[in-house]
C-alpha cells in the first residue's frame, strides 16, 4: 500500500517539464568496471517492491486471523493497482506494470503459502 501511495504522489507532483520518476536519485561507481550506476525513482520504487514483497510473504506464514486480514487487504491493494494500471494516463509505464504484477505475486503468494500451511495443520486420522 505504502508504494502505491508514494508512487501516486510522485507521479501527480511531476510537472510536464520536470519528470520526477526519470530524476536520478542517487549514482555510484562499480569498483571493478568503473561504470556509473544511477539509481532512478523508477528503479529505486522496484527495488523497495521487491524488499516489501518479501516481507508480505514472510508474513503469510503465520496462520492467524491478521493474515487472512493481510490476504484481503493485498488483494484490495492489487485491484487499486490493476483499475489505475487501466484507466489512469499517468500509470502507463513499465515501473507501474511490474509494481502492478509484484502485487499481484503478493496475493498469490499469500494465499498459497497460507493454504499449504493449513494443509499441514490438519490431522486425519488417530
Amino acid at each position: 500500500m505504502f508504494l502505491l501511495f508514494a508512487y501516486n504522489a510522485i507521479i501527480f507532483a511531476s510537472t510536464p517539464g520536470n519528470y520526477i520518476p526519470d530524476a536520478v536519485v542517487t549514482s555510484f561507481e562499480i569498483p571493478s568496471s568503473g561504470a556509473i550506476l544511477n539509481i532512478t525513482w523508477n528503479i529505486l520504487f522496484i527495488l523497495i517492491g521487491i524488499c516489501i514483497l518479501y516481507i508480505e510473504i514472510l508474513k503469510s506464514t503465520r496462520a492467524t486471523y491478521q493474515a487472512l486480514i493481510d490476504h484481503l487487504l493485498s488483494l484490495v491493494v492489487f485491484v487499486i493497482f490493476l483499475v489505475e494500471l487501466i484507466v489512469l494516463k499517468e500509470m502507463g509505464s513499465a515501473t507501474f506494470l511490474i509494481l502492478t504484477l509484484l502485487s499481484l505475486i503478493d496475493v498469490i503468494a499469500g494465499f498459497t503459502v497460507s493454504l499449504s500451511t493449513a494443509r499441514r495443520d490438519i490431522s486425519i486420522g488417530g
